[in-house]
């Protein structure tokens, strides 16, 4: 098993979905996220530098959740993927987004939740 960072619970409010009262009103979405990294040299230095911020990785995701509204979970999951490896030295990232308490009609549906992981090609 790889080295991992993970940031859990993190918690957001956005304008994501397909319905006009989710972009109007928004809601509230959690967020889990890990990355694979070797954190050996960072175990041994005990040095920012040789690792990865989780502050900095919380305000990309951050960035995602609070910005441009999205249609689908999935997309919003996709975005966040992409960006973190984009921005960060890390081989791969997993991303769970939930959102609580779902506006479906004659439901009752504690969460929706995707998750993804999305690997960096090689050479890449």
């Amino acid at each position: 098993m790889p080295d991992q960072i993970l940031l859990q619970g993190m918690q957001f409010y956005g304008y994501h979905g397909v319905n006009p009262e989710e972009r109007t009103l928004g809601q509230r979405y959690v967020v889990d996220l890990t990355v694979d990294l070797d954190l050996s040299r960072a175990g041994r230095s005990d040095r920012l530098e040789d690792t990865v911020s989780y502050s900095y990785i919380y305000r990309t995701v951050r960035a995602v959740m609070e910005g441009e509204p999205r249609n689908l979970l999935e997309a919003v999951a996709e975005a966040i993927a992409g960006r973190v490896l984009a921005e960060y030295p890390v081989d791969a990232v997993a991303v769970t987004v939930k959102k609580p308490n779902p506006p479906v009609r004659g439901s009752s549906i504690e969460q929706a939740t995707v998750r993804i992981r999305r690997a960096r090609l090689p050479g890449g």
